[in-house]
C-alpha cells in the first residue's frame, strides 16, 4: 500500500480486564471510596456487596448473554446494577432514568430484553416484578420470551439513532472495552486517590467509559449534581468543591467551559471532550490537559484523540480529531472503499481492537461493517462511519462533517427519519419532514415540517406527543405546519426551501420592561425563533438544556447574575424569567 495513502495505525494495544479489575480493587482496597454521591460515600467493598445482592436476586432469571435494560440515573444503584450484570455475564443496555414510555416500549418490542431495571413508575406493567435491595426504590421487571440474538462475548449494548424509525443497538465486547479503559487510564494517570466525575448522560456511550474507568482504576467516581450538568459556571465551582482531577464532558458543555476564563484553584488535570466537533482550542490560561476525542459507538467510544497540553499555543479554529488510539486502524476512502491520498477528503472507516461486534441486527451489521481493503493490516473488517475526514501528511485526522443525512445535535447522532417516524405515528399527521440547520448559538437544531391529516392541529401538542418516543436531543426546536412540500428537480422534498421559508420572522410581542426585552432578545437568538413573546415557555418553545446553559451565561454577562439552570427552567414563561432577574437585581440597585 502507498505510504502516502490515508491509513493510520495506533500503537499496539494492551489487553485490559473489566470486571476482574474492579474485583481486584474491591479486595485490595475495600475501604477506599468507590462512589461519592453528595454526602454519601460508598466504598469498593460496599459496591461489591450491593452488586452481589443484585446478581443473587437475578441469578436463574438472567444468564450469560441476557439483555438487561437499565433505566437508572447516576448513583450507587446504577453502579451496582452495572456490576451485577457483568457478574452474571449478561449484557448491559443503559437507557437512562427517563427513557420515555413509548421509547421504552419500542425497545421492549424490538430487542425483547429479558429484564428491565429501574424505578417502579418507569417500568412497564407487564412481566414479573422483583424488588431489589438497593438505595432508593429499584425494581426489576422480568419479561419471558426469546430476546433478540446478541453476538457472543457482548459486554454492553448502546442505542444509536436508526434510519428505520427505531433505534439501533450496538454490541460491544469485553476485550474492546477493556482495551479502551487500559488506554484511558494510561492517558489520564487515573488511579487510587484520584476523583473522576460521573456526569455524562447514562444513555450516551461515553458514560460506559466514564463509569468503568473509575471502577477499574481504584479511583473514586463523584456524581455530578443535576444543577451543574448544563451550567458551565456551576460546573467549575463543583469541580473545585468536589476535588475532581479527571473529567469527561460532551462537546456542547465543554465549549462553554473553554470559552470562560479558566477558574483558579482546580485540582483538574485531564479534561476529555467528545461527541461533536470542537470549535475552539483551550486558551493559555487553561491548566488542565485537554483531549479532543472522536469515536462512534460502533468503535467503542473513542477512536482518535488530539491532546492539547496546558499553556495554549494550539492555534485558532477547530482542533483536529488527532491520531488513532492504541489498537485502532483508521482509513479515509473513496466511494469504492479504496484509501485516498493524504490531503484528500473521503469517508472515515474504522477497524482494529475497538471495533464493535456489530448491531443487534445482522442485516444492518452486514451493510455497515464491511471487509477491509487489501493491504490494510491489523483488521479484517472496518466500520463505515459516514463521517467525512481528511488525513494530513503527518497522519493527523481532521473532521469535515457528515456524508449522509445523519446529523449530530448536542453531541448525539440523530437520524431525521427516526424523528419523522415519531411524528407519523400520530393519526393527525399525514407526513413529516425533519430538516437540520445551524443553530444561532452554534451546533445544529432540528425543525419539523408537518403535513396534517386533519384540519386544525396544535404544533405544540404534536411536539409533546413525540417527546416520549425520542431522546431529548432529537426533539425538534419547533414544528411548522405545511399544506404541501416544495420539491427539487429530482422530485424529492426540498429541505433547503423549507428552511428558507421557516426563517421568515413572524411579528412578536415585545416586553414591558427593559429586562423583559433583553430576555426576549436573548431567547430569540438562542432558540432561533423571532416570534417568541413574553408568555411563551422556554422549553415548550424549543429551548433545551444547552440553550439554557447559553442563556445563563448571557444573563451573567449582561447583569452579573448567577442563576441556576433548575430555577430558570421552572419558570412558567419568559416574563417570569425576566421577573426573576429583576428580583435579583433589586437588592443591588437599592
Amino acid at each position: 500500500m502507498d505510504p502516502l495513502s490515508s491509513i493510520g495505525y495506533g500503537r499496539p494495544h494492551q489487553d485490559g480486564a473489566v470486571l476482574d479489575l474492579f474485583t481486584t480493587w474491591a479486595h485490595r482496597t475495600p475501604d477506599a471510596p468507590a462512589l461519592i454521591d453528595g454526602g454519601r460515600t460508598h466504598t469498593y467493598a460496599e459496591l461489591d456487596r450491593l452488586a452481589d445482592t443484585v446478581a443473587d436476586a437475578l441469578r436463574g432469571r438472567v444468564g450469560p448473554g441476557g439483555l438487561v435494560g437499565v433505566c437508572l440515573g447516576h448513583g450507587a444503584a446504577l453502579a451496582a446494577v452495572t456490576l451485577a450484570v457483568a457478574k452474571l455475564g449478561a449484557v448491559h443496555l443503559p437507557l437512562g432514568p427517563r427513557p420515555g414510555e413509548r421509547r421504552l416500549q419500542a425497545v421492549a418490542e424490538q430487542l425483547r430484553p429479558v429484564c428491565l431495571v429501574g424505578e417502579p413508575a418507569v417500568l412497564p406493567q407487564a412481566g414479573e416484578r422483583l424488588a431489589l435491595d438497593l438505595p432508593g426504590t429499584v425494581e426489576a421487571t422480568l419479561t419471558p420470551g426469546a430476546q433478540v440474538s446478541v453476538p457472543r462475548g457482548t459486554h454492553y449494548a448502546v442505542l444509536t439513532s436508526g434510519s428505520t424509525g427505531t433505534p439501533k443497538a450496538v454490541a460491544v465486547t469485553e476485550p474492546a472495552l477493556g482495551a479502551l479503559l487500559q488506554w484511558y487510564r494510561e492517558l489520564t494517570g487515573l488511579g487510587p486517590g484520584e476523583r473522576h466525575s460521573l456526569l455524562i448522560g447514562v444513555a450516551f456511550d461515553p458514560h460506559v467509559m466514564e463509569l468503568w474507568a473509575g471502577l477499574t482504576s481504584g479511583a473514586a467516581l463523584v456524581v455530578a449534581p443535576e444543577a451543574v450538568r448544563w451550567d458551565s459556571g456551576a460546573l467549575a465551582d463543583w469541580w473545585r468543591e468536589a476535588g475532581i482531577t479527571v473529567t469527561v464532558l460532551p462537546t456542547p458543555l465543554g465549549e462553554p467551559v473553554l470559552n470562560r476564563p479558566w477558574p483558579a484553584g482546580l485540582a483538574l488535570r485531564h479534561l476529555t471532550v467528545g461527541g461533536d466537533r470542537l470549535r475552539r482550542a483551550p486558551g493559555p490560561d487553561v491548566t488542565a490537559t485537554v483531549h479532543n476525542a472522536y469515536g462512534p459507538a460502533e468503535a467503542t467510544v473513542t477512536t482518535t484523540v488530539h491532546t492539547m497540553a496546558p499553556g495554549g499555543g494550539h492555534g485558532e479554529g477547530a482542533p483536529p480529531i488527532g491520531l488513532p488510539i492504541p489498537g485502532a486502524v483508521v482509513l479515509v476512502t473513496d466511494e469504492d472503499g479504496r484509501p485516498v491520498p493524504r490531503g484528500v477528503a473521503g469517508e472515515l472507516r474504522i477497524g482494529g481492537t475497538g471495533l464493535a461486534a456489530g448491531y443487534l441486527d445482522p442485516e444492518l451489521t452486514a451493510r455497515r461493517f464491511v471487509s477491509a481493503p487489501e493491504g490494510v493490516d491489523g483488521t479484517d473488517r472496518v466500520y463505515r462511519s459516514g463521517d467525512r475526514a481528511v488525513m494530513r501528511p503527518d497522519g493527523v485526522l481532521e473532521f469535515h462533517g457528515r456524508l449522509d443525512d445523519q446529523v449530530k445535535v448536542s453531541g448525539v447522532r440523530i437520524e431525521p427519519a427516526e424523528v419523522e417516524a415519531a411524528f407519523e405515528r400520530d393519526e393527525r399527521v399525514r407526513r413529516a419532514v425533519v430538516a437540520a440547520e445551524p443553530a444561532p448559538t452554534g451546533g445544529v437544531r432540528l425543525l419539523a415540517f408537518v403535513q396534517p391529516a386533519v384540519g386544525a392541529v396544535d404544533p405544540g401538542e404534536l411536539l409533546e406527543t413525540v417527546r416520549p418516543w425520542l431522546p431529548e436531543q432529537a426533539v425538534p426546536s419547533a414544528v411548522r405546519l405545511v399544506g404541501r412540500y416544495p420539491l427539487d428537480a429530482n422530485g424529492k422534498v426540498d429541505r433547503a426551501a423549507l428552511l428558507a421559508d421557516a426563517r421568515v420572522p413572524a411579528p412578536a410581542a415585545e416586553g414591558d420592561t427593559p429586562v423583559e426585552r433583553t430576555v426576549l432578545k436573548l431567547c430569540r437568538e438562542l432558540i432561533g425563533r423571532a416570534d417568541l413573546g413574553p408568555e411563551d415557555n422556554f422549553l415548550a418553545s424549543g429551548g433545551n438544556s444547552l440553550a439554557a446553559a447559553r442563556l445563563l451565561e448571557a444573563l451573567e454577562s449582561e447583569y452579573g447574575l448567577r442563576l441556576r439552570a433548575s430555577l430558570l427552567l421552572r419558570q412558567p414563561d419568559l416574563r417570569a424569567v425576566a421577573r426573576l432577574v429583576e428580583e435579583r437585581l433589586a437588592p443591588a440597585t437599592a
